[in-house]
């Protein structure tokens, strides 16, 4: 055990939230460490989570275009084939480059890293266990950024075709039968690679709804949308097991009061994820956890342990990677005596399937549960020409306005590219702009994003190019 080092922060955990927490702090001044157990930098998000799910996404629709919507661009293009040790081996490089440019950026600011297990130890003193070796480290603060990890269900077998979002973004063979348990991001997004490439893809829901984050109209729009690309539904249903018969599988549910089988070569738990915290030793420091598993904080990310912060998927809020590296950033600056802060009101949710779908804000519903007035306007995607002319109709923008200050309370976007269309939206929310500010900012034409400004004036009745 070596001689223990003292820090001005540590921060456990390198994914989002904790590597740019530590550059942050580095750019501060502060002398900085940052633990992590992976071998690479940049959390679940870069080495097994967006980042290889989003080129995998890339990869297949690429594949999709050039074997069903080719010709119709006057591409003629024979014997389209897959070649899915090629499209890992891609999706590996992608990752390496990433998690690479994290450790050059870390080095870079003289951030000393720790490769292990950290574990709070009490008295601001970090154990962290290697695969050969155990370090002491202490330090003044301490942030905790230990991130996610997928759920499983306890009632499923847990073999090579029961798996979770860590193994499905690795298939060897494309499965003939996907079954995704649960329609939310996740599973939609690695439910749609496959199907691309091939699967013939079943969703199971238990809420009523797909994209429950979504209005219903909204939602209805997606799972629509969705059905035309081949892929199936069964929302309202709970998974109770799997069978097992002849060496194939079956996934069963209950919907509507009957049993429904669902035959699978592989089954695709997409529930949800839960705060990775185990192993930590936050009784041990006396940092409080709430009846959901969250690190309990204050407003300025204070756990009920001195000197101890944390961020991220282990506090309360969405589990979103840029939420963790704004938390990153503000708990950076406040140890050093700066305002950091977060507004969580204007945080965008993204959906990366094709139609995109984002969201940022209240949603109707949520609005008017709250007692605000509001006025909607929408704008479809068939009526703007980029849309027309690019073969991406499938789609509409949806802005909620208080209709008596005219105030953005929300907005969503069924659209290509509608993840970074929706950043225009939080940047007027940003500084309490109108929906009438949205509608009188010039937009380029032809541009997608020309349906966020129509949606804007839509909202007072002012739509030019729809009725």
């Amino acid at each position: 055990m070596s001689q223990e080092t003292e820090f001005d922060i540590a921060i456990i955990g390198a994914g989002p939230g904790g590597y740019v927490a530590a550059i942050r702090a580095a750019q501060l001044g502060l002398k900085t460490a940052l633990i992590e157990k992976r071998k690479a930098l940049g959390g679940t998000c870069l080495n097994i989570g967006c980042i290889p799910s989003k080129a995998l996404l890339h990869m297949s629709e690429h594949f999709a275009f050039a074997r069903n919507d080719a010709v119709s661009s006057g591409i003629e293009i024979e014997n389209v084939s897959l070649n899915l040790d090629t499209v890992m081996k891609k999706k590996e490089k992608v990752v390496a480059q990433l998690t690479g440019g994290i450790d050059i950026l870390t080095k870079k600011r003289g951030i000393e890293r720790f490769d292990g297990f950290g574990e709070l130890q009490g008295d601001n003193r970090i154990s962290i266990k290697g695969e050969t070796d155990e370090k002491i480290i202490q330090a003044k603060n301490i942030v905790l950024a230990t991130g996610s990890e997928a759920i499983s269900l306890d009632f499923l077998p847990q073999d090579e075709r029961i798996v979770t979002s860590d193994e499905a973004i690795a298939f060897d063979t494309v499965p003939e039968k996907l079954v995704v348990i649960g329609a939310g991001a996740i599973g939609l997004e690695l439910g749609s690679v496959w199907s691309r490439y091939g699967s013939k893809v079943t969703f199971v829901e238990f809420l009523p709804k797909i994209a429950a984050g979504f209005d219903d109209d909204v939602s209805k729009l997606l799972e629509r949308t969705f059905k035309q690309q081949g892929m199936n539904f069964h929302t309202n249903a709970k998974v109770t097991g799997a069978l097992e018969s002849n060496g194939k599988l079956t996934v069963v549910a209950e919907k509507d009061g009957k049993e429904i089988q669902i035959p699978a070569d592989k089954v695709l738990v997409a529930v949800g994820r839960r705060p990775f915290t185990e192993g930590l030793g936050l009784e041990t420091a006396g940092v409080d956890r709430d009846d959901k598993g969250r690190v309990v904080i204050d407003q300025h990310f204070k756990t009920t342990a001195n000197g101890i912060f944390a961020i991220g998927d282990i506090v309360a809020g969405p589990m979103l990677a840029h939420k963790a590296e704004e938390e990153g950033v503000a708990v950076a600056e406040l140890i050093a005596g700066k305002a950091g802060h977060v507004n969580y009101d204007v945080i965008p949710n993204v959906i990366y399937t094709e139609p995109e779908a984002s969201s940022v804000g209240l949603t109707e519903v949520q609005a008017k549960e709250k007692g605000i007035p509001v006025n909607v306007g929408k704008f479809p995607l068939t009526a703007n020409g980029r849309a027309l002319a690019t073969d991406a109709t499938h789609g509409i923008v949806k802005v909620i306005a208080c209709s008596k200050t005219d105030k953005i309370l929300g907005a969503q976007i069924v659209s290509k590219n509608a993840s970074e269309l929706i950043s225009e939206v939080v940047t007027h929310m940003e500084y309490g702009g109108s929906a009438e500010d949205l509608a009188r900012t010039v937009h380029a034409h032809p541009t997608l994003s020309e349906s966020v400004k129509e949606a804007g004036l839509a909202v007072s009745k002012s739509a030019i190019h729809s009725l």
